[in-house]
Parts: C-alpha cells; structure tokens; sequence
C-alpha cells in the first residue's frame, strides 16, 4: 500500500511539473506552424500545419522533457551527458516526425509519407526544424526552471539572514539585560546594605520594591516579547525603587491607556530610556525632578514618550553626554532599526520649559 502511494505520488509531481513544460511546447509549436505557412504562402492551410505542428512538437517535447526529469534531472549535465540527451533529442525529432505526420494524415485523410520517402531534402529540412524547436522547448524550459531555483535561493538567503538578524537582535537584548541588571542590582544592595544601620524603615521599603521589580522583570528577561501593560509595570516598580533611592527628588507619573495594555512590543526597550533620563537628567539636578511615562497609538503607529524635566540636551557639561542619547538610547534605536527597519524610530529633544523628551515610534502590535 505504501509503495503504491508513494509511486502515485511521483507520477502526480512529475506530471504537475511537465503539465507547465507542455504548454511551452504548445506555444512554440504554434509559432512554427504560422511560421511555415507564412513561408508556404498557403493561409488557407494554417489550420492543418497547427493540428500538425502540435501532434509532433507537443509529441516529441512529452518524451524529450520526460527523459530529462527522469534521466537529467540537475541543473547541470556533463559533456556525456549532453552528448547523449542531444542523440535522444535528435533521434526523437525524427520519431515524433513520421508518426505526427501519420497521425495528421489520417485525421485529415491526407496520404502520409512512407518511411522509404523520408531521405529527402524537404523531409529531412523538417526533421531538422523539429530538432531546433525541440532545443528552443528545452532552452526556455530550463532558463525558466533556473530563474525560479535563483529566486527560491535568494529567498531562502533572505530568509536566513533574517533568523540570523533575530538570533543577533537577542543575543544584542541578552548584552543589554546583562549590562543594565548587575548595574542597578549593584548600586541597588549596596544602598540597601548602607541603609540597613541608618534606616532600617526605609531599608524594607527599597529591599520591596526590589522584590517588585523583580517580579516584574524576570519573566521579560526570558521571553522575546512582551506587553505595554507589562513593561510600564516593571518601569513602575523600577521608578519606585529609584524613587526610595532619590526621595523626594524624584517624581514619577505613568499614563497608559486601557486601549494599549495588549500592545506587544520587544521586552526591556523602556529602562534604559528612563534609566538615562535618570543618570543624566535629574541626579546632576539639584532639585530633581520628575519623569512621564506616557504612550499613545495613531495610524497603526505605536508612540512612546518619556519626558524629564531634568538639566535637558542643552546644559553645559551635558551637551556631550545626552545629545546623542547615550549607550541607553543607541543600543534601543538599534534595536528598533534591526527589528521594524524604518517603520521604528527613537527621537531624542529638548522638552518645553526644561528637561528631555524621548519619542520612540514602532509599529502597533494587537493580539
């Protein structure tokens, strides 16, 4: 039963390929029929050398194509080989001549040749003719089937490169969780351990919001993708636990529509947006300030804002520092730039009256 299936199996892929390969033949077989009775100047035939064209081109091009996919089916053939596909194609035409000749004759009741009449130079000028559409059939056949093995090449290429562009996308989110988390963990346990003897009531309350962001964080570190919802409650527990560091220094607000809670987008494309806002804004500030998270989608655009109201782009000591955005906001703009192309990008301004503004735009993704 398997063998059975699997035979009927190939017979049907081999006839699925032929079947396009056919009409090929059946084009130029037309081609030479109009051909020859311009050449006769008898129109009025032109209906017999079709049905003729087609018995022996049609005829001669079956068997020839199905010796190659059986026989020759590469893409390349050796010198042997060619020799040999060359003899068949040769001999074919000469075959396919007299039997679509005698097929012609007696739909048409038309005396056809006998064999003993064929070594003539008319007879044998067809034959000829027929080989050379035969090659023609196989040429085109064949340039068609190596453009679509290019096509089908490049696109598997494209592809691959586009696995290996994901596989370096995480591998670049891996660095980044790498360098970002020991950092603020670091800096995180050692005002904790700082805080402990002097401040026992405020050590907990950071040592919570730790947990919180924690709990928060680690199921994004371990996934490629996660939700609005999720990551402005890590920046949430991230803010609250900068917020126990700076006191009263720091403010924050997080405005997210209920609308956008579902949007997906890469994990972990936030921290460093506030987390340089942080570094960079408002700890040089001596009065603080405060920071907005905000998001809002248009025109199937997905727009994320986080503002300070920090030292800003054009603070003297700061220009230097913030202007191209720090590792922070290189790192997500290309990110962004691997991951959306130019349908993503990452703004970095000077916000009215002070401060920093940082606009990242991405494609909105619902479920």
């Amino acid at each position: 039963m398997s063998l059975h299936s699997d035979s009927d199996g190939v017979h049907r892929s081999l006839l699925a390929r032929m079947l396009p390969d056919l009409g090929v033949a059946a084009a130029i077989s037309i081609a030479a029929a109009v051909c020859i009775t311009l050449v006769v100047g008898q129109p009025e035939t032109l209906y017999e050398q079709l049905v003729y064209s087609c018995f022996i081109g049609v005829g001669a091009f079956f068997i020839v194509d199905l010796a190659r996919l059986r026989l020759w089916p590469g893409p390349g053939r050796r010198p042997g080989q060619w020799a040999a596909f060359l003899l068949l194609m040769l001999v074919t035409a000469a075959v396919t001549h007299y039997t679509g000749t005698r097929l012609g004759g007696l739909l048409f009741g038309h005396q056809p040749p006998a064999l003993v009449d064929y070594p003539t130079i008319g007879r044998l000028s067809m034959v000829v003719l027929t080989f050379l559409c035969i090659c023609l059939m196989v040429l085109l056949v064949e340039h068609r089937e190596r453009v679509a093995r290019i096509r089908r090449e490049h696109q598997e290429a494209r592809l691959r490169a586009e696995v290996v562009e994901r596989q370096a996308v995480q591998a670049q989110l891996r660095l980044l969780q790498a360098q970002i988390e020991p950092h603020m963990l670091f800096n995180t346990l050692a005002n904790l351990q700082g805080l402990i003897a002097l401040d026992p009531d405020r050590a907990g309350l950071m040592l919570d919001q730790l947990i919180q962001y924690l709990r928060a964080t680690l199921g994004a570190t371990r996934s490629e993708r996660t939700t609005l919802e999720q990551e402005f409650a890590a920046m949430d527990a991230y803010l609250g636990l900068m917020q126990v560091r700076m006191g009263e220094r720091l403010a924050y607000r997080l405005a997210l529509p209920p609308a956008l809670r579902a949007a997906s987008l890469p994990p972990l494309l936030l921290q460093p947006l506030v987390e340089n806002a942080i570094v960079h804004g408002l700890e040089p500030k001596i009065d603080g300030g405060e920071i907005l998270i905000s998001a809002h989608a248009s025109e199937g655009l997905l727009e994320i804002t986080v503002r300070d109201s920090g030292l800003g782009l054009n603070q003297a000591g700061q220009a230097g520092t913030r202007r191209g955005g720090g590792v922070g906001v290189t790192t997500t703009r290309e990110r962004l730039q691997v991951l959306y192309g130019e349908r993503a990008a990452v703004v970095l301004a000077q916000a009215e009256p002070e401060g920093t503004i940082v606009r990242l735009t991405l494609p909105l993704e619902t479920p």
